[in-house]
């Protein structure tokens, strides 16, 4: 008997070479193997006749193969099948497809499935691009195509994803699990406490791995193409369920880990208020009081600062690292920029060392010399707030008594960089210790991680669910909300006009190009070429300046500095100003090409302005054709400045794997969840996985426990990359 845990090898069909072809698509064990869902089905109960088709209507066709033949045009081959049920036949086509026509024999059964229409020219209906299954071969007569035809016809039919290999196509997955599902032991160990399951309503294990692959003749057919069915909701929700309890396990055991439990008395809190460049937001305080809260706990605080660009999160992460360094502490500040990194540097250095606090700046550029003298500061303790880029990560970077960390915009760098650099203390000395005297137990220091891209709720529950969160919800005082327009690029004229007029008014302007040099592939115009344009011909009586990536980190550092002093009217530039440059002056951004952004992207660049008094326009310049996604963006720019609202539109837009790019985040590889499509069961998961990991109690037993916390350490965890539990 099979378990699921058991190598997919082991299945009868498979073998050691076709498991290998399943690893690449993630399937190791049996349990992979079952959780390898549908990702449609097809009611081929009663295949429709070809004399009862419609145009207009998504079908499925089970028919003979008659003919079929490659011909050419002028613009492309288009292969064309002929497919009959007794005297009715029906035309299929597909564009640029030669490698079809070796494909099909006569007499071939076969099932179609595609969007009817109409021929123009002769008003037979016909199937553009059907998806196709062969069903077998009139002439055969072997027990196995037998064996099959009856799993393909009749019935409601699981249409699997082929894993790109000759023989591993949707029909052999069909074959392969049915096969592993009459093998499975009928044993199957219930992880899920009994409380939980019948609060939910879920089926047993084993019931909703059959039903999930061979529905049952009454089921709806709406909710198995929407994964609505019992069966679908058992698996979805097991796999959240011990998704959230990894993480739940894993900040249970962050808070038996020692940690500093800062003191915040009177001397802190009138050094913090002493720094404060205004008058803080009601948003700023709550925040700032959760984080003192934390850092005042015996074990290591882990939360998100969340904040939409412009909330104040810097001076947020500064007042966090006051607290650390008035308790005798380090602070390291990691940025994923040398211009995020410079710009935090000049701000510390404006705001904090006024008040006496020692601030070094350690990037990958600095010469041999300065580093050399930086790292023997940092290891000595003379300096307090080290700003750096990913040269913080450096083996040769000792920190003497490191009690902070700050990451900011950290999904840039990845949940194993984070915690590499937690892991910075080597043998944290408490300041109050003897010289040289080190702590038996070292102490991990806090770690503050602070993103402008607002993350979706359903996002931060998996991508940070081993933090906590806190969420900048507000603007500071005086700040205008930035007026969006889009225009067509033929009309750049007028867009330069404005910009002269708000330059005439004393104000600084941005102009974004998506790529640096010319491509002959695309249409785009290169930020050099424009920046040559606009400086020599349109604003031939302004400052321009250029700033890209490829320039070397002195001139870019130079730029910058200029432009921040107001030395430069207009900056061309890349998206090398996404994130971190501070100019209150500019009130304008002009971004040409902007339905080749991405949301976020298109959100962040924005964020770079409207950070003064003066009211501030961003204006989405567009060339030629948009795509509807496209058009979906631009209007979501246009309409609203929230970036919580943009940011669920862009998940809903790109999906979660592309969301931040799932193996740097650190997202959970899903088998059968959608973080989309099951937000409600995810919210679910989170509050059971909670109530269970609170037991034993009247509800759920340790046993119960117990078994739950085997089975994510037996089953799950593999699947999961970096939510690891010990």
């Amino acid at each position: 008997m099979l378990e699921l845990t058991t190598p997919v090898q082991y299945v009868k069909g498979i073998g050691p070479r076709l498991a290998e072809i399943l690893a690449t698509k993630g399937i190791v064990t049996v349990g992979d193997l079952l959780n390898y869902l549908p990702f449609r089905y097809e009611d081929r109960m009663n295949p429709r006749g070809i004399a009862e088709l419609r145009a207009g209507e998504m079908a499925t066709v089970i028919g003979e193969v008659r003919n079929s033949g490659l011909f050419r045009t002028r613009r492309m081959p288009i292969f064309q099948l002929t497919v009959g049920q007794g005297r009715s036949r029906l035309k299929c086509l597909w564009f640029n497809a030669t490698y079809l026509q070796d494909k099909f024999k006569p007499g071939q059964l076969i099932a179609l499935y595609g969007k009817v229409e109409q021929d123009s020219r002769s008003g037979e209906l016909q199937i553009i691009q059907p998806q196709f299954e062969m069903l077998g071969d009139s002439s055969g007569d072997g027990a196995d195509d037998k064996a099959a035809t009856s799993l393909e016809v009749g019935r409601i039919v699981p249409i699997y994803e082929s894993a790109g290999q000759g023989r591993v196509t949707a029909r052999w997955f069909r074959r392969v699990i049915r096969t592993a599902l009459d093998d499975l032991t009928p044993d199957l160990a219930e992880a899920i406490p009994a409380v939980v399951r019948g609060r939910l309503a879920l089926v047993s294990p084993r019931e909703a791995l059959w039903k999930v692959h061979w529905p049952e003749a009454g089921e709806s057919f709406e909710d198995l193409q929407s994964s609505r069915t019992p069966a679908h909701i058992r698996l979805i929700f097991e796999e959240l369920f011990f998704i959230e309890l990894g993480l739940e396990l894993k900040r249970r055991q962050q808070k038996t880990q020692t940690g500093i439990a800062f003191r915040l008395d009177d001397h802190a809190r009138q050094a913090i208020k002493k720094i404060l460049p205004f008058h803080p937001t009601a948003a700023q305080k709550r925040v700032l009081k959760e984080i003192a809260d934390d850092m005042q706990q015996p074990y290591p605080m882990r939360r998100l600062l969340q904040g939409d660009v412009g909330s104040g999160k810097t001076i947020i992460g500064f007042q966090a690292a006051i607290i650390a360094i008035e308790n005798g502490y380090q602070v390291a500040l990691m940025a994923p920029t040398e211009i995020l990194a410079q710009q935090h540097y000049f701000s510390a250095r404006q705001i904090l060392e006024n008040a006496g606090y020692r601030i070094v700046l350690l990037t990958g550029s600095l010469e041999a010399d300065r580093k050399r003298e930086i790292r023997r500061h940092i290891a000595q303790g003379n300096a307090q707030l080290v700003i750096g880029t990913h040269a913080l990560l450096e083996e040769k970077v000792e920190f003497a008594r490191p009690g902070l960390v700050i990451v900011d915009e950290q999904h840039r760098f990845g949940v194993l960089q984070r915690l590499k650099l937690m892991k910075k203390s080597g043998e944290s000395a408490d300041p109050s210790a003897s010289s040289g005297q080190a702590l038996t137990n070292p102490a991990e220091p806090d770690v503050l991680v602070m993103t402008a891209t607002p993350i979706p709720r359903t996002l931060a529950l998996t991508l940070y669910g081993d933090l906590d969160l806190s969420v900048l919800d507000e603007l500071p005082p005086g700040r205008t909300p930035i007026v969006t327009r889009r225009i067509a690029d033929d009309r750049s004229s007028e867009v330069w006009d404005f910009l002269r007029k708000q330059v005439a008014k004393g104000h600084q302007a941005y102009v974004v190009y998506p790529v640096i040099a010319e491509n002959e592939e695309t249409e785009l115009k290169a930020a050099i070429k424009m920046y040559r344009e606009l400086s020599g011909k349109v604003f031939a009586d302004l400052k321009v300046g250029l700033l890209h990536g490829r320039l070397d980190s002195e001139l870019k550092d130079q730029v910058m500095r200029m432009f921040q002093k107001g030395e430069l009217q207009i900056l061309v530039a890349t998206t090398v100003i996404e994130v971190g440059v501070d100019v209150p002056n500019a009130t304008v951004m002009v971004i040409e090409h902007a339905e080749r952004f991405g949301l976020a992207q298109l959100h962040q660049l924005r964020g770079r302005i409207g950070r003064g008094a003066a009211k501030s326009y961003c204006i989405l310049m567009t060339g030629g054709k948009v795509t509807e996604e496209g058009e979906r963006r631009l209007d979501a720019m246009v309409r609203t400045n929230d970036g919580f609202q943009i940011a669920e539109l862009d998940l809903e837009l790109r999906g979660p794997g592309e969301f931040f790019g799932t193996r740097q985040a650190g997202m959970p590889n899903f088998r059968v969840a959608n973080l989309i499509r099951d937000r409600q069961l995810l919210e679910l998961a989170k509050r059971e996985a909670a109530t269970v990991m609170a037991g034993p109690n009247s509800e759920v037993t340790q046993v119960e426990i117990s078994r739950a916390l085997v089975a994510l350490r037996t089953r799950w965890q593999h699947t999961y990359g970096l939510v690891e539990v010990g």
